[in-house]
């Protein structure tokens, strides 16, 4: 895949691109993701639902620098759509350098009030899904002894913060066992936790933002940055910028009730 150092920023020098699979790919950070890659020298295979938006956002993709983008239609919570996604990620023909875990969804309302189904399906899309996929994508780049996978994990994950804190926990404690046990045959697993990033999440989920104050609010492109960089140098974990760092700081140390304390509200009707 050309050597680590190239995800943050860079042409690679060989004429062979590399090439990254990002899923939820058409917005917020998974669209940043493949932006930078694709800036870097990477071919790209953008996954999400929707064709007509994977379409658009893959022929900006290959217009603005001259890579390969590949599209990949499919719903990751169906089992059609995930064996497609666990196929292309796990083929050791034209295989996959960088894998980005992105695609996820969060919940607006307490565990007891959502239905046990769609608990299940957040759980799936968030931590079987990205399971499944570092699966397969283990099984070819193992026998290459080179490649990344970057899991879009969250500060939630640091914190009591229902289903959604729960899944990312999950995500952020094998990411770090992972990365200790294949990073000496070659492969990097690196959990991405960002606090608030301005994307279209917290719109799908139609809760108000204008509470949560302009400092915890960051960019995507910020945040994809400062991920490719720490995946460069190796890292289990990284949390973007020092005020989150802090933050997860302090949440180690005050009491458990103080760090779950505060939710996120339902939009007004007049703003939905």
């Amino acid at each position: 895949m050309g050597s680590l150092a190239e995800l943050a920023g860079g042409e690679p020098a060989s004429a062979s691109r590399p090439i990254a699979l990002v899923t939820g790919a058409t917005a917020g950070i998974g669209a940043e993701f493949a932006r930078q890659l694709a800036a870097s020298g990477h071919d790209l295979v953008l996954v999400a639902r929707t064709a007509a938006r994977l379409e658009q956002v893959a022929a900006t993709l290959a217009a603005d620098h001259g890579v390969r983008v590949d599209v990949l239609p499919a719903d990751l919570m169906t089992a059609d759509g995930l064996a497609a996604a666990e196929a292309r990620v796990g083929a050791s023909d034209s295989p996959i350098d960088v894998l980005v875990n992105n695609a996820g969804f969060g919940l607006l309302l307490p565990f007891d009030e959502n239905t046990v189904q769609a608990e299940t399906g957040h759980l799936d899309l968030l931590v079987a899904v990205p399971m499944r996929l570092m699966h397969a994508a283990l099984r070819q780049m193992l026998p290459r002894s080179s490649g990344a996978i970057i899991n879009i994990a969250s500060v939630a994950g640091f914190t009591p913060r229902g289903s959604y804190g729960a899944a990312k926990a999950w995500l952020i404690s094998f990411s770090r066992w992972a990365n200790i046990h294949y990073r000496p045959r070659g492969i990097t697993v690196t959990a991405v936790a960002p606090g608030f990033v301005r994307t279209e999440f917290h719109e799908r989920m139609d809760v108000r933002t204008d509470t949560i104050p302009a400092v915890l609010w960051l960019s995507p492109e910020r945040v994809v940055r400062i991920a490719l960089r720490d995946v460069a140098r190796g890292k289990a974990v990284t949390v973007p910028t020092i005020r989150y760092k802090l933050i997860v700081a302090v949440s180690r140390v005050l009491p458990a009730r103080l760090v779950a304390a505060g939710t996120l509200r339902r939009r007004p009707a007049a703003d939905a």
